[in-house]
This record gives structure tokens, sequence and C-alpha cells, in this order.
């Protein structure tokens, strides 16, 4: 399922609901000084019910092709992972104290390492990561009911991020085959999926315009330097995930998820269908022979002519109908009955339950002329001029970027949280002391994007 990081309640997201708007954990608020926005629940659920997407032909964009919705699960995944022992969550319910911080270090594909976590790696060459080949080519290693022996057991719910995960094994494993050490082949690996997020995916979604925002050059031997604008958590060691991000910003990416992708010349399947059935895209299987990627039907690869034949879905408030039709949550407590299967349902009383401010008020203490419920179309007497965030950022890429990317109010929150744990992390990229870019091997066009770490990898 893409995004499904909007199933269940991630441990301490309630703690500004819990313990104050000024408190910090693993979750907090951007936003201090906004009052939360809590209309009546059949407001929002009657708001949902209206997102759904009839499935109009004209909803291509032409800017992002589909490979970056994945990649935006991808990123999600191992910026939330989270290896705090439950015995800890269970003294510490708000997330105060302990839990494991966000970073961009692809914990989703090392886990805790060849030492502590040897199922992951190649028993004849611990410096590589273990594959399996059942049906003839690089697959995850898996169990015998089919689920993949992962860290991140999210990156195999669907046979699109699996592929993608598996293309970072290989860019990790093609460096240790030249030579590098495990130490080595994983700090360049972490290096290059951080610059894929600065240079490629961030200027896909939100502009690079607003990417340069946040940007200081200094001289040409030095790394730049971020200039963090709203996103300054209190604990820069442990920095906090805000809900304005978590819980509404950066799911934008339910609104890009299509009903369906073609993968190669012989395989093409609904991401949303019967998980019993072979010709969906589920995952926690082998992956079959007609379902083996052809990335440049979701990339731009070098020497690859044309644009991929898979696009996003256009940002706006309109959702692919199967995200209306959720398998039911298997949580523990069960949620009451009757259980909520609309993806756009749970985002809207989610961001209401967790203390989400509304989007006038975010545009208005970020210097951003607010877009009127009016033109929202929310013009019921219960909205109080107000619109909840996450519907507000759709509707203002749909009306401000022909929803071809993220408005103002949007790509900055995106950027500026995604840009500040790059910051916060001394250990990325950004931190090294002469600058670092990939190397011309790497990159023999100078130019470095995902089609390039694809190429290298051999998974293009």
């Amino acid at each position: 399922m893409p995004w499904k990081h909007a199933i269940g309640d991630p441990w301490g997201s309630d703690i500004v609901v819990k313990k104050g708007r000024d408190e910090e954990g693993r979750f907090g608020l951007m936003f201090k000084k906004i009052d939360t926005f809590a209309p009546p629940d059949d407001l929002l659920s009657g708001l949902a019910a209206k997102m759904a997407d009839p499935g109009a032909p004209d909803r291509n964009n032409p800017d992002i092709p589909a490979g970056f919705t994945f990649l935006g699960q991808f990123i999600d995944h191992d910026m939330t992972l989270d290896t705090t022992p439950l015995s800890e969550q269970q003294q510490d319910p708000q997330a105060t104290t302990n839990f494991s911080s966000a970073r961009f270090d692809l914990r989703s594909v090392y886990g805790k390492g060849p030492q502590d976590q040897p199922e992951l790696y190649d028993p004849g060459n611990p410096a590589k990561l273990r594959f399996a080949t059942p049906n003839g080519f690089e697959d995850l290693p898996r169990r015998s009911d089919g689920t993949a022996i992962l860290s991140e057991p999210r990156n195999d719910e669907n046979l699109i991020i699996c592929q993608l995960h598996i293309a970072f094994m290989k860019f990790h494993n093609t460096l240790v085959d030249q030579g590098r050490s495990f130490e080595e082949a994983r700090r360049l690996t972490r290096w290059h999926f951080q610059w894929i997020i600065v240079h490629d995916f961030l200027p896909h979604v939100v502009g690079q315009d607003i990417v340069d925002r946040f940007f200081i050059q200094r001289g040409p031997a030095e790394p730049p330097k971020v200039k963090r604008e709203f996103y300054k958590p209190k604990n820069p060691n442990r920095p906090m995930m805000p809900i304005e991000y978590s819980v509404a910003a950066y799911r934008f990416g339910h609104s890009m998820v299509r009903p369906g992708y073609s993968l190669s010349s012989t395989g093409a399947g609904p991401i949303f269908g019967d998980p019993q059935s072979d010709n969906d895209l589920h995952g926690s299987r082998p992956i079959p022979p007609k379902f083996k990627i052809d990335f440049s039907r979701f990339f731009e690869i070098p020497g690859v002519p044309g644009p991929p034949l898979n696009s996003s879905r256009l940002m706006d408030t309109g959702l692919a109908a199967g995200l209306f039709h959720l398998p039911v949550p298997q949580v523990v407590p069960p949620e009451p009955a009757p259980p909520i299967v609309s993806l756009a349902e749970r985002n809207l009383l989610r961001g209401k339950r967790l203390g989400v401010p509304p989007g006038q008020d975010v545009a208005r203490l970020m210097g951003i002329q607010p877009i009127g419920n009016d033109e929202l179309g929310l013009t019921e007497a219960g909205w109080e001029g107000k619109a909840p965030l996450w519907y507000y950022i759709l509707a203002e890429s749909a009306l401000r970027r022909g929803g071809r990317r993220l408005g103002e109010v949007g790509g900055r929150i995106v950027a500026d949280v995604i840009l500040g744990i790059l910051d916060v992390d001394r250990d990325s990229y950004l931190h090294v002391r002469q600058g670092w870019q990939p190397t011309p091997p790497t990159a023999p066009s100078g130019v470095f994007r995902m089609g390039e770490l694809l190429k290298f990898a051999g998974a293009a």
C-alpha cells in the first residue's frame, strides 16, 4: 500500500494534545503559538467523501514521473523508522525521552549492521547485502510465508517500493565490488541517497526555488549552509518530527498515487487489489517475473529517450478510488466500529485528534497570503473560515501550481523539515568539510539523480 504510514497512530504523536503544545519528544510542533483546529467530525467525514477522484485521465502530472511517488514513500520509511524497544515505548507513552531520531541514514536498508543483523548480509561476504534469486533475478530474502527479511517491513508493501529498496542494496554492493570496505560503501550510499533527496526529489515536489530558499552558498570548496526557518527542534541531537509535517504536509504523496502502473512490457496491474490475486502489485511475495521492474518507466534514465511511461497523479484534493477502500487496519486495541477505510477520512480526523493547526493560520505565520475558504470550496458555516492543514496544502498546490508541485505553504514546510534534519545530522554529506559531490565515475554527465543511481547500480 503506497504511503502506508497513514495507517495507525505513530508512537508519541499525541504529545501536543497530552503534554502541551510547547512539548517536544519524538514528535512536536513547528508552529507552537497557533491553536489546534477542531471542526465537527461529521464535517471532516463529509469533506473526505468529496475527495474521491472519478479517475479522469487528465490528472497526469507531466512534471513528476511516478517513481517519485515511491521514492517519497521510501524516504518516509527511512525517516520514520523507529527501533526503540517496546518496553521503553511503554514506559514513555508520549515518546519524550526514549526514541530513535529521524535521520536519512538508510537504516531501512542496513538495519543494525552485519554484526547485529547478519540475516541482512551475504554470509559469503558480510560487506555485501544479501539477495535471493527465486526467479532468476535479485529479490529480497524471504521467509516461507513470502514476507521479506528486512529491517523495515514497510518496504515490502508493494512490488515497486520493494524493487526500489533492492536498487539501493545493489548500489551498495557495486561499491563493494569496486574495492570499497563495508563502512566506506555504506557512507557513500548514504551520501548519494541524501544528495538525491536534495537535488532530485525536493526540486521535483517543491520546486528548485523553494530548495534554494533554504541554502546559503559559501565558498566553492565549502558545503552550503542550511538556513532553517520554522523547523528549529529544541534538542538538535534528537530532532523531533513536526506533526504539521507528518500528519499534513508530507501526506501530499497520497494525492500522487495512481490506481495502477505498468512495470514492464509484460506486466501492469492495479496498486490496490485482491492480495490473493497474482495480477495486482501487492508485496510480501517473491517478485513475479512479469513484474520485474523496468525503471525507465518510472525515472529518467541516462541513454533512454523519452519521458517515463508512468507519470504521477497531479497534487490536488482528489485521491485515487482505491484509497477509499483500504483494508481494515489491524491495531491493538481495535479502532471503534465501524472501522474507517477511507484514507482521506483517516487523515482529516487524525489531524484534528493530534492538534494540527489550520492552514490559513499557518500561512499567516509564515508571511504568506492565505487562501480563503470560498476559494477552497469550504462554504459550510461549521468551518468558521478555516481549513484542515492537509486539505489546505493539497488545494494550494492545485490552485497556485496547477497541481504540478506543492504550493508555498506545503513546499516550505516539507523543505524546511527535510533539509533541517539533514542539517542537524553531523554525519550527512552537508557537513563534509571540503564539500562533497558524487564522483565523476558515478555521474559522468556531471549530474547525479535517481537515473544515474539506478544505472550505476545495474538496476536500470
